[in-house]
């Protein structure tokens, strides 16, 4: 079952209010692209007959039927990717989603970070 962290919750609801879709649900869908990767899109929609919806605290989501199998297992978070930059981050259920490295590790090579 597709599963999102708090943070990427708060953050698409900061999102929301910012873009005046507050209430709205979010649609996240994936395609199999022709390299065998999964691209992911989202973006605020209303529902449809035959989507899937998920409840995450005051966020709904919405899976639509092609997208079901490819989320399956898939994780969504907002992670540090690099310092100071932030992102939408899709992983799957058993990877690790990389951590917000402690302030002053930017690269994560100091002790303080476990590296």
């Amino acid at each position: 079952m597709f599963s999102m962290t708090r943070n990427a919750t708060e953050q698409i609801l900061a999102a929301a209010e910012r873009s005046n879709a507050a209430g709205m649900a979010l649609r996240i869908a994936a395609r199999q692209e022709a390299d065998g990767s999964i691209g992911y899109g989202m973006g605020f929609d209303e529902q449809r007959e035959q989507d899937t919806p998920l409840q995450f605290g005051e966020l709904t989501v919405l899976i639509a039927p092609p997208s079901q199998p490819l989320l399956q297992d898939t994780v969504l978070d907002f992670v540090e990717v690099e310092p100071g930059e932030f992102n939408f981050v899709f992983a799957e259920a058993d990877e690790t989603v990389p951590e917000t490295p402690a302030p002053g590790c930017g690269s994560g090579g100091c002790s303080k970070c476990g590296g």
